[in-house]
């Protein structure tokens, strides 16, 4: 218990950390999306932070923590690269630009407060099952396989998923189509449910004690972000009101969960 009430302040001040610089290059740079671009990287630095201090307070490392250590940082880097790559040349992502125009008083602090550090503190929440399991000193058992068969299936669908609408994107004749092709003909967001598949993944990791089992909250508030308030249901009245044949899109392709599309109109 110690262990863990030196660690999850030290986690929270690191996220708070990686985001605090993000907001210092997006104020210069004129733009905040960059906080997508901090989010897979503070992932990465909590996870880091708690290998680093489960090591120095154990004295040795596991299985478990150089799986886990390894399996977010592959998530996390992969996500930041292809966002910052995604993102250059381009302004303020619209999405962010309504949330800025509520701001009653400065958009930089309503930036760092209602967006910057509001991540931070998420980010730091999702990641408690990964932080319980650097502290696990058991060996892997089939819930750890179970988790790392899931994340790898949730590593697929963001990866490939991602992979195959950058690729659509790149051909001109596709310009103002919707992609429908891929895994996206079977669900119409394949990364974000690829990210809760994979964070599912890393709780079964941790959860092979009571200490990992009782951070079942941090998956679920995945899911939910992703699935039913700032990922899906944002993006997609963005490109309702933006794409024609969305609709129909919608209509016929799964809405999280990938299945058989139906029949076209």
């Amino acid at each position: 218990m110690t262990s863990v009430a030196v660690l999850l302040p030290l986690s929270l001040g690191v996220a708070v950390a990686v985001f605090v610089v993000a907001w210092v290059v997006g104020r210069a740079l004129g733009r905040y999306n960059v906080v997508d671009v901090a989010w897979g990287l503070a992932f990465v630095a909590i996870t880091a932070t708690a290998f680093a201090w489960a090591r120095t307070a154990g004295g040795v490392t596991t299985a478990r923590q150089w799986l886990v250590l390894g399996l977010v940082a592959m998530w996390g880097l992969r996500l930041s690269a292809y966002i910052g790559v995604r993102g250059r040349g381009h302004g303020e992502d619209p999405r962010y630009e309504r949330m800025l125009a509520r701001a009653t008083g400065r958009r930089d602090v309503y930036a760092l407060t209602r967006v910057f550090l509001l991540q931070a503190v998420i980010a730091w929440f999702v990641s408690l099952p990964v932080q319980v399991a650097m502290l696990e000193r058991s060996a892997l058992g089939p819930l750890a396989v179970a988790g790392v068969v899931l994340w790898a299936v949730g590593f697929f669908f963001e990866a490939v998923g991602d992979a195959q609408l950058a690729a659509f994107k790149r051909d001109p004749a596709n310009r103002g189509l919707v992609m429908d092709r891929g895994l996206w003909r079977y669900t119409r967001h394949p990364n974000y449910f690829g990210e809760a598949c994979l964070w599912v993944g890393l709780y079964l990791v941790a959860a092979q004690q009571w200490a990992g089992a009782v951070t079942i909250l941090s998956p679920v508030t995945m899911t939910y972000f992703v699935a039913s308030k700032t990922g899906k249901p944002m993006l997609e009245r963005m490109l309702l009101d933006s794409k024609p044949g969305y609709a129909d899109y919608v209509a016929r392709t799964s809405g999280f969960v990938p299945r058989r599309p139906r029949p076209r109109r």
